[in-house]
Formats: C-alpha cells, structure tokens, sequence
C-alpha cells in the first residue's frame, strides 16, 4: 500500500492591511457671491480710462468758436493798432538811420548844426514867450500892455497869413528845369523841407506862401500854384536862418539831390536881406468858427 501523502499545508499570513490613504483636503469652493464682491474691489483700486477723443472734442468746443466779449475785441484792436504803429516807427527809423549811414562825416556835421539851432530856436520862443507873460503880469496897466502885444501879435500873424511884407536874413533857391521833369510834388516836397527848417515867410516866383497853399500839375507842362502858372525858373524867396536852411536842402536824399536826379539844377544864394512882397487876399472861413474853450 502506498504511504500516505504527506500534505503539509502552509498557512497563508493575512497580507498587511494596507494603510488608508489620507483625505484629501477638501478644496473649498469658492462661493458664487465672493467673485463680484472682489472684482469691484479691484475695479475700485484701479484709476478710470481716461477718453482723450472726448477731452480733446471738449478742448475744441471750448475753443473754437472764439467767445470774444466786447472788451477783449477792444483790447485786442488797440494792441493790434499799437503793434502796427511801433512797427512801422521802427521801419521808418531804420530806413532814416540806413540813409545816414552811408553819409559824409561833413553830411553828419551839418544835420547836427541843424538841430541844434532849431532847439535854440525854440527855447528862443519860449523865452519870449514867457516874457511877454510877465510883462503882462507886471504890469501897472495890464490893458495898455495887452493891447500893445496884441498890435505885435498881429503884425507877426500878417506875415504868416501873407497879408503882410516880410524882410530879414534868407536865402533865393533857384530851380532850372530845361527837361521839364519838376513836378507839382517836388516842389512840396521843397516846401515842406523849407518849413521843417524853420523858414518864416516863403514866396515862389510871384506868388506868396500861406498855410492853404496847394500845388497842380499842368497837362501842357508846367505847374499851378494857388490856382496861379508858375514857369521856370522855379525861384523861392526864403526868410529865415541861411545856416539852417541851407543844410536843410542839401542833405543826403534831400531836395538838391532830388532835383539833380531829374536833370533840374538847384542854386542856394544866402543873403543877409530878403524881402518877401507878395501879398495874398485873405478868405474869411466858410465853415470854421471859432470854438468856445
């Protein structure tokens, strides 16, 4: 007989239990009403868009169109008027100062003899006149007094209204114009020159000097004075300073060198007595009248 089979039976361990895995931590859920809540919050912080285009559409609204009150439009025409004057002074300044520039020392010397004696010649004024004043305040008989500075005061208004002769120192201006080229306007222009330096009684041909004198161009040739034709050669009889007028009419740019560039040839004679004769009828004024003070 077989022996029996020996069996041993190895008895299984239990496998180790193995250890439950931690919990996860459970996430906490974000609530629905937190998120709004914090987005605001953070809005809050930040500073607000800033919309240029509706900055820019108010800065051009606010400008244009201008809103000028009537003040500021005077102001802004008077700063206007103030600003075209200085520029045309400084104009008219450097175009004077380029004229003297180019000058002659000799040129230079005698526009400066020039002034000077027009200063004396108005402080001289103002001396008489200052003297006459006195006289008038000094006087025992102011009326006697008055009324001899009156006689005097219309004796030196009839030389310059013309209806009086005058006499003194002067000069003779003669203007030869064979070509014909003198017109109407250098003549003023020789007029006023005469004028600025400080002539007192002016007669050009036959013909006296007055405040209403006018000068016309003829369409035949030749110039009108007062209405009267005047030919040349055109002679101004000039009572006043020789050494102020003479400069006068020779500076730089001046008369004598105005007519020399029209052909026309200008001789200055000074003379120690001029006399003036030429008279004109005086007009009483058809509008102006006297004005109360």
């Amino acid at each position: 007989m077989s022996e029996p089979t020996l069996r041993l039976t190895k008895a299984v361990e239990p496998a180790p239990e193995a250890e439950p895995a931690p919990a996860a931590e459970p996430v906490a859920a974000s609530e629905p009403e937190a998120v709004p809540e914090r987005e605001a919050a953070e809005a809050a912080e930040q500073p607000p868009a800033v919309d240029r285009s509706a900055g820019r559409r108010r800065l051009k609204a606010a400008l244009w169109p201008p809103r000028l009150s009537r003040g500021q439009l005077v102001v802004a025409l008077l700063l206007f008027s103030l600003g075209l004057g200085l520029a045309i002074q400084v104009r008219s300044t450097n175009d004077h100062h380029s004229q003297l520039r180019g000058a002659r020392q000799e040129d230079l010397v005698r526009i400066l003899d020039e002034l000077d004696s027009r200063q004396q010649r108005l402080q001289q004024e103002k001396a008489e006149l200052e003297q006459s004043l006195a006289k008038l305040e000094n006087s025992s008989n102011q009326a006697k007094e008055a009324q001899e500075q009156t006689r005097k005061k219309v004796t030196e208004l009839g030389v310059l209204a013309g209806t009086v002769k005058a006499t003194g120192p002067g000069i003779v201006l003669t203007v030869d114009d064979p070509q014909g080229q003198v017109k109407a306007d250098m003549l003023l222009d020789t007029l006023q020159e005469l004028r600025a330096a400080g002539a007192e009684a002016i007669q050009i041909n036959d013909v006296r000097v007055v405040v209403n004198t006018y000068f016309t161009d003829l369409s035949a040739g030749g110039v009108q004075i007062d209405g009267k034709k005047v030919s040349q050669p055109y002679r101004f009889t000039v009572v006043g300073n020789p050494q102020d007028l003479t400069p006068a009419l020779n500076i730089p740019g001046g008369v004598v060198r105005t007519l020399e560039s029209h052909q026309a040839r200008a001789t200055i004679t000074q003379q120690q007595k001029v006399v003036v004769d030429a008279l004109v009828d005086p007009k009483s004024p058809q509008y102006a009248k006297p004005a109360s003070k």
